[in-house]
Formats: C-alpha cells, structure tokens, sequence
C-alpha cells in the first residue's frame, strides 16, 4: 500500500533532515509515526502525499511512483494536515461538495457519505455555515469528512486528534478500525502515544531524521508501554 524506499530529504545542502527512511505499509495496517519536535514526521508526510519534493529515494503508494505519476498516487490517498486550512469563505457544505467534486464522486454517493459522516460528528447543523464562523474543531471534522469522501485506498494524517473532542475522537477511531477490515491502511503522526498504542498495530519511531525502530506494536513494547520504549530508544539514540 505505501513503500518508502531509500527516503531522504534536504533544506540546506549536506544536511538531511531525513536520511534513508525505509518503510512498507500494508492493507489494513494502522501505523503510528511517532518522534520529538523535528524528528522528520511532517517533512516525511508531506513527501508522500506529494507537497515536498526529495533528493534521494522512492515513495510508491499502490506500487506507483509519487515521483513518475503523482496524479495517480494523490487518486488513492487522503491527506489531513495538523492544520486544517481551509478556504474559509466556503460554507461546509461546499467545502464537502468541491472536494467531491475534485474526485469525480457521484452525487447520490457523496450525499449519502457526507450525511453518514456529518451525522457521526455532530456537524450536520453547521454544514451551512461559512468556515470561517467554525471552532479548530469543526474545522479538523470538516477536513475528516472531506478525506473520508472518495474512499481512498491510503490515508496520510498529520496529528489528526489534535482539536477533537473526546467523543470525535472515538468516532475517528472507530472508522479507523472500520475502514482497515476492508483493506484500508492508516499512516498517522501523533504525540498521544497512549492512543497510538492501543489504537496502531505497528509503530514507527523516527529520532533527528532517522528511523529507530519499525515493527509490530506488541513485539516492539513487549511487556512495558509505548511510553517506556520511547523514551528508551530515543535516549539512547541521543547518546549514541
């Protein structure tokens, strides 16, 4: 579903602020992409949804190139940014309907997930409201609803709880699970390691660029949390 291959990405000359991440992906995998402040996260997801371009490497989702065909890569992916930017003089509803349309969703189809999925997460009031009358909130929900549209293959989430209230972050969880057993895959970042632990089944932990560890969720943390092992790793790392 996502191969990472050789992944490496610079600002400056001779410094890489993520050097030769390798990762694979597959259908129906949830996967936590945890670090500190500056550790690559962003910078990485922001490559493979195809916003940064990189020096070295090969980002395939669906065994296709983001780099030879980004268009038929973006087709299969949904991407939700740790900030939700929206074109604010939109109402809701035609934020949802513009995003439909940019993937050509039948419009019986689109009404019928954008009343499932404003139902769920208590939006459906506000839907005729402009954007920029919305809380960080609502907007993180609207940005939700909208990835959620196409049904894609992939989904790409920076810092997706960020905002949520408890009861939208249950609901997010729930489709997270839902859309896995019908061979979805989840990349995400996150902070909130309590929820990447019982949430994820694999983890990935990257520290100054570099990947630590990627593996299984219960083989990595084995008999301790995914807190312990964080820190663990990380500090070794820093003292490596």
């Amino acid at each position: 579903m996502l191969t990472i291959k050789n992944y490496s990405k610079s600002y400056v000359p001779s410094k890489n602020v993520v050097d030769n991440l390798n990762l694979k992906i597959d259908s129906g995998d949830i996967v936590a992409f945890v670090g500190h402040n500056g550790a690559g996260k962003t910078t990485t997801i922001k490559s493979i949804v195809g916003i940064l371009p990189f020096e070295q490497g090969d980002i395939l989702i669906d065994n296709i190139s983001i780099i030879e065909n980004p268009i038929e890569c973006k087709k299969r992916i949904a991407y939700i940014p740790d900030n939700p930017d929206l074109y604010e003089h939109l109402t809701g509803i035609n934020y949802l309907n513009f995003i439909a349309d940019i993937y050509q969703i039948d419009k019986e189809i689109r009404k019928k997930r954008i009343k499932k999925y404003a139902d769920l997460f208590e939006i459906t009031n506000s839907l005729g409201n402009p954007i920029a009358t919305y809380s960080h909130g609502m907007k993180q929900k609207i940005v939700i609803i909208s990835a959620l549209i196409h049904d894609p293959k992939l989904y790409i989430l920076d810092e997706p709880f960020v905002g949520l209230d408890p009861k939208a972050t249950h609901a997010l969880k729930a489709i997270m699970h839902q859309k896995c057993t019908e061979g979805k895959a989840f990349f995400f970042s996150t902070h909130i390691l309590d929820v990447a632990e019982k949430l994820c089944n694999k983890i990935a932990i990257i520290r100054n660029g570099h990947l630590v560890t990627y593996g299984d969720m219960k083989k990595v943390i084995k008999d301790k949390s995914l807190e312990d092992i964080f820190l663990e790793l990380t500090n070794n790392e820093e003292h490596n």
